[in-house]
């Protein structure tokens, strides 16, 4: 069994280290293990720079990041959108780009180049 894309919350490092105790704990219980090498903490805070959590799973220190994508959403430590937005925005304009001859090619009609999902679905 896998489990993935879980996430623990907690105000401070000792309710997260006890958290992550409980899961770590429960899982072997269940013959299921943590592994430390994808398990990774964010602390999300206001400051200019983000305080160092020293959390570990069977004495190994998990790595600290700065952002990460959780469900396809980038979550960064200062808690701003503005990583997110430009990742989606870049994201649609990749997707621009790759419709961009159908999109703007005279020859497909109008009704056509308005649902570009049929007009690929035509094409290929």
């Amino acid at each position: 069994m896998i489990v993935n894309d879980t996430v623990l919350i907690a105000e401070n490092k000792e309710d997260l280290q006890n958290l992550l105790n409980i899961v770590e704990e429960e899982s072997r219980k269940k013959g299921l293990e943590l592994n430390s090498k994808k398990t990774e903490v964010m602390v999300i805070s206001r400051k200019q720079e983000s305080p160092k959590c020293d959390i570990f799973i069977n004495e190994i220190k998990l790595k600290q990041r700065e952002k990460f994508k959780y469900l396809g959403t980038i979550i960064s430590n200062d808690g701003k959108t503005n990583r997110e937005i430009s990742a989606r925005t870049a994201q649609a304009k990749i997707n621009f780009q790759k419709m961009k001859t159908i999109l703007t090619n005279k020859h497909i009609s109008i009704k056509t180049r308005k649902e570009p999902s049929s007009a690929t679905e035509n094409l290929f």
